[in-house]
């Protein structure tokens, strides 16, 4: 597995790259499609290759929780599990056992908490975050990691970073020692912390880059800091990372927010926005967005969105979109995902388009001052 910048642009940091796996290439910058327990919400593997995914997110902590590691085991691992033939990264579960499950005890040794489904207490550590996501076949496997929220004193945050490079440390030995084992080749990325504290970002960096193979994660943003703060810590990325290296920006999703970190050299996006934004009505433009719901669109018989290839918008009509949001019908939910996702998918496809032509700086401000928030 390895990574190739294939273009840069020479008014900002953003570049074009490709990132080369055993299941397929990813041309970056990349948007990954959510899909916790395996499935994007609503939406058939079919759909989303047709939209151009190429790759996907699955969880380890609810993935382990359920259907559990031996069912996907059995059942050749989770490629094979939920049919999809391209890459699949996998949250480390870090995240999840410190936001949702309950009753947490940390230790240097792993957390020991109680499921978020039946109350069952369960021991998470490095090694076994490590087994699971080999269990899972995963192309990218993230390091165990401790993410304080976006208010935590400095002295917690600086705890975590000491503890998540152990931890680091501690996954990529078992890695080492462990092969992949379904054939295909995985590679590792450790996680930067460090909060909104530039020092304690370079400390991370200091000792988590060496055990980095292709890429590396900036995890602990969009966590409840300003969204100046991140972009401050966004400008440090040059600094932080090797160019060779690819970068992923964890959990960071709005169009706004993913040009901008493309303009500091970010390579790599996820988000739940597109899919349960959509449960909810609201429709992605290129320029901005809007909720169907709105009477305005009870007569509103032009296409969803006139400049999407996707079938909703080359079949429906906002009208008929609202008519079925106000029915709660399924199929509201499954065509309003598919959209998102489909502009996302493109909007990621443009900015490598802009970045190879020479435009991107250009580009990225007309399309930041063009983005109109919806008054709906």
């Amino acid at each position: 597995m390895n990574f190739s910048i294939q273009a840069k642009d020479t008014a900002t940091s953003a570049r074009v790259g490709v990132l080369t796996t055993d299941r397929g290439d990813i041309s970056t910058p990349v948007f990954m499609p959510i899909g916790t327990y395996g499935a994007v919400k609503t939406l058939s593997p079919e759909e989303l290759m047709t939209a151009g995914a190429s790759i996907i997110l699955s969880n380890t902590y609810h993935l382990y929780l359920r259907p559990g590691m031996e069912t996907i085991r059995q059942a050749g691992g989770l490629h094979r599990f939920i049919a999809w033939e391209r890459p699949i990264l996998t949250d480390s579960g870090g995240f999840q056992v410190f936001s949702l499950a309950k009753l947490r005890k940390i230790s240097d040794d792993g957390v020991v908490f109680k499921s978020s489904l039946d109350g069952s207490e369960h021991h998470m550590t490095a090694e076994i975050s490590m087994e699971i996501q080999l269990k899972l076949g995963s192309d990218i496997i993230m390091a165990f990691d401790e993410c304080p929220p976006g208010d935590a004193s400095r002295n917690d945050v600086e705890a975590a970073v000491s503890r998540t490079t152990k931890w680091a440390k501690q996954s990529a030995d078992y890695l080492a020692e462990n092969p992949p084992l379904y054939g295909k080749a995985s590679t590792f990325f450790p996680i930067l912390q460090g909060g909104i504290y530039p020092d304690l970002r370079r400390r991370s960096a200091e000792e988590l880059v060496p055990l980095a193979d292709v890429g590396i994660a900036i995890g602990g943003l969009a966590v409840g800091e300003e969204k100046s703060a991140m972009f401050e810590i966004l400008e440090m990325k040059d600094e932080l990372l090797p160019e060779e290296k690819v970068c992923y920006l964890m959990g960071v999703g709005k169009p706004e927010d993913i040009v901008q970190a493309v303009d500091a050299g970010v390579d790599m996006f996820d988000c739940v926005i597109p899919t349960r934004n959509a449960r909810n009505g609201q429709i992605f433009t290129w320029s901005g967005k809007f909720n169907i719901l709105n009477g305005r669109y009870k007569d509103d018989f032009s296409p969803v969105d006139e400049s999407c290839r996707c079938y909703a918008c080359r079949t429906f009509t906002r009208a008929y979109l609202r008519h079925l949001f106000k029915l709660n019908e399924i199929l509201a939910h499954r065509m309003a995902s598919l959209h998102n996702i489909t502009f996302y998918l493109s909007l990621m496809e443009r900015i490598r388009t802009e970045i190879s032509a020479g435009t991107f700086a250009l580009w990225s401000q007309e399309f930041l001052a063009g983005l109109e928030e919806s008054s709906d």
